[in-house]
């Protein structure tokens, strides 16, 4: 007779055996409206996704994987569980609509008892996440994604650039776009997301990552062929202060693993935005269905809206009895002018306290505590309280911090305390320009405490990670090669080096994608390809006026910035009095017409009131702004529209009324860097 132990042995070998020659289990998730395919594999090689699109391959067999603490988590064959059909919707008080609808098909894939991995599928793209249920403290060796694409596409890149103290993952995301095929990119190089390729058709495939929380996001990376492979920001040893003018935390080290987390875990949403209509992405939601929802029980004190900015514009104040700069009665100009054109805050940049652009000296606790002499704060908060005008301050990350991104927030409170019991309504932290695990919690952490105090917060050197959702007082990101960059923008032979009007019309395709951007627009200084240059003090902008004017309407920015100075806007108050008027949060949006990198043409609603706007790059377009989207009955539209000179001087424009309806379809003709603007009522 065979002891138990014998028994027991050959059961196990047994087993192992059928186990190892177990074949690979195939899941297929379609989307609500059936026309996108998921198509999951799970075995012995691993897991990979496909996906499919009305019958069309968006991505071939692609790996996902993650290790940790040395252990693959996604080995052999899953079991499926959690099957089922998602349909609901939730609030979105700062936002392009006042609500999204969250609608898909969802399955879960289990291994054992330690990871699950969750797809879903929607009409307009695919996602899923790994998560671990592992109670213990554990660390993320590494993750991988990939994106394998059938052929060798053309592709929308935005490379990392600019590297802070020189380190890899220590940018400004701030990105021009490389129109490459996949097999020209650069492969040493990164590139931040969103990042577009473009199928066959016109469908176009944008690859991001959604709701990152306490996990650092995600870079891309040439791989193999046709593919995209994700690498991940390692987790930061050792920082030092430096990079630019030292106002970087500039990782000296990095550890073994891109991620330490105490217990079960998900990681942030791989995602593949899926259109066949360009200005379908305009209109797209991923990123906010993917977001962790609001942390928040009361929202009402959040207040979108304008803000005069005072960095652009070089503090150019001229006509008054003062010097202008950085002193009170600078800013309580900046006030009157905010007041007088109904706009809801000023922001105070660079300069105010003892923080800012050092080139030497280290970091001190006290820095945001110590005031400009030049500068009357309490004055200016009473002030602007008596015109209702807020006043937003700026601050780099390191000082906001005190220095120290995992300690710091004892300090943190006690700014933001001391400078909400004074009136101030928000910050602007800038020179953040990290994405990693430390940098990102971080940013939750900042947010938690802003909002206990009701501040607002503009994140500068940050792109957005889905916690515009999770905390709404975040309410804009830099992240964009915005007007800033005409300041310096160089010349070459054929005029400026990079073609701004033609980015203009690529980011609300793909940076807006991921959540909304501070490109702080309105300039009333504007140039023609022949005659743009770069000028700090005086700064111009590529296009013409109404471009200008329709990126208020088409550029998603709960806090939106008027980036001119105050005596050129009054110089120009029609086109000032127009663009003060367009809100900066939307009840409904209607895409009606674009092509990526060419042209745009939208439309938003605030309560009874319809905001349309066009761009184009340098090339003139006749377009049909189809007017169907209107209520019945007549309205009356307010229009701006590039003059009939304008490729001969950028600031001609045509200011016009006429009745409009629905069954309307007004000819509209765009010049060159051209726009046209409208408010119907």
């Amino acid at each position: 007779m065979k002891s138990f132990r014998s028994v027991a042995l050959a059961l196990v070998l047994v087993c192992s055996a059928a186990f190892s020659a177990e074949k690979p289990r195939t899941t297929v998730l379609v989307s609500p409206d059936g026309n996108l395919k998921v198509t999951a594999v799970s075995g012995a090689a691993g897991l990979t996704w496909a996906v499919e699109r009305a019958g069309l391959t968006v991505l071939e067999p692609s790996a996902i994987g993650i290790s940790v603490d040395g252990r693959a988590l996604l080995k052999g064959a899953a079991r499926e569980t959690g099957r089922s059909a998602v349909s609901t919707s939730f609030a979105t008080p700062v936002y392009k609509k006042s609500s999204v609808e969250d609608r898909y098909n969802t399955v879960t894939l289990r291994y054992g008892r330690d990871a699950r991995v969750e797809f879903r599928a929607y009409d307009d793209g695919a996602a899923y996440r790994i998560l671990s249920d592992n109670a213990k403290a554990t660390k993320v060796d590494d993750e991988t994604v990939e994106y394998r694409f059938a052929s060798d596409y053309n592709a929308f890149v935005p490379y990392v650039n600019d590297n802070r103290g020189g380190e890899r993952y220590c940018f400004s995301f701030e990105s021009y776009y490389d129109e490459t095929p996949l097999s020209k990119m650069f492969p040493d190089s990164l590139a931040i997301t969103p990042l577009a390729v473009c199928l066959p058709g016109g469908v176009k495939a944008i690859a991001m990552d959604a709701g990152v929380v306490d996990y650092p996001a995600m870079m891309l990376l040439k791989g193999e062929g046709n593919t995209l492979k994700a690498e991940f920001p390692p987790v930061p040893g050792k920082v030092t202060q430096g990079g630019y003018n030292r106002l970087n935390l500039v990782p000296d080290t990095r550890l073994g693993h891109i991620a330490e987390v105490q217990g079960a875990f998900a990681t942030p949403w791989r995602a593949v935005v899926v259109t066949a209509r360009d200005a379908d992405i305009l209109n797209c939601d991923m990123a906010q269905r993917l977001a962790e929802p609001c942390r928040l029980d009361d929202v009402s004190w959040i207040k979108p809206g304008k803000v005069a900015w005072d960095w652009w514009n070089n503090n150019n104040i001229t006509g008054v009895d003062f010097v202008a700069g950085m002193n009170t009665d600078t800013y309580k100009a900046y006030i009157d002018f905010a007041s007088a054109n109904g706009l809801e805050y000023i922001i105070i940049d660079e300069g105010w306290s003892g923080g800012g652009m050092r080139n030497v000296g280290p970091v001190r606790a006290d820095a945001l505590f110590e005031i400009n002499p030049a500068m009357d704060i309490d004055a200016l908060i009473a002030y602007g309280n008596s015109k209702g005008v807020g006043i937003i301050l700026w601050s780099s990350w390191i000082d906001m911090i005190a220095g120290d991104p995992v300690n710091g927030y004892a300090s943190t409170e006690k700014m933001m305390a001391h400078y909400a019991a004074k009136g101030i309504k928000g910050f602007k932290v800038d020179f953040i320009d990290r994405d990693d695990q430390v940098a990102l919690s971080s940013m939750y952490r900042i947010a938690g405490i802003a909002a206990k105090y009701h501040l607002l917060l503009d994140y500068h050197g940050m792109h957005p990670i889905g916690i515009q959702r999770t905390y709404p007082n975040v309410v804009n990101f830099e992240g964009v090669k915005g007007m800033e960059n005409s300041k310096w923008e160089q010349r070459g032979p054929r005029g400026p080096v990079h073609n701004q009007p033609r980015y203009d019309v690529t980011i609300p395709y793909l940076r807006a994608l991921a959540g909304p951007m501070d490109y702080t627009p309105g300039s009333m200084a504007n140039a023609l390809r022949n005659n743009f240059f770069g000028n700090n003090d005086h700064p111009m902008s590529q296009g013409t006026r109404v471009h200008q004017m329709a990126m208020y309407t088409i550029f998603e920015a709960p806090l939106q910035m008027l980036a001119d100075s105050p005596k050129r806007y009054t110089r120009e108050q029609e086109c000032t009095d127009f663009i003060a008027k367009v809100p900066t949060v939307f009840d409904e949006t209607v895409a009606l017409d674009g092509e990526l990198g060419e042209y745009i043409v939208i439309a938003r609603r605030k309560g009874g009131v319809w905001y349309v706007a066009a761009m184009t790059d340098w090339t003139p377009r006749d377009l049909v702004v189809d007017l169907s989207f209107l209520g019945s009955g007549s309205h009356s539209a307010d229009i701006f529209a590039d003059g009939a000179n304008a490729h001969r001087d950028a600031e001609d424009y045509k200011h016009s009324t006429q009745g409009v309806s629905a069954s309307d379809k007004l000819n509209i003709h765009l010049a060159g860097g051209g726009g046209w603007a409208a408010i119907i009522r």
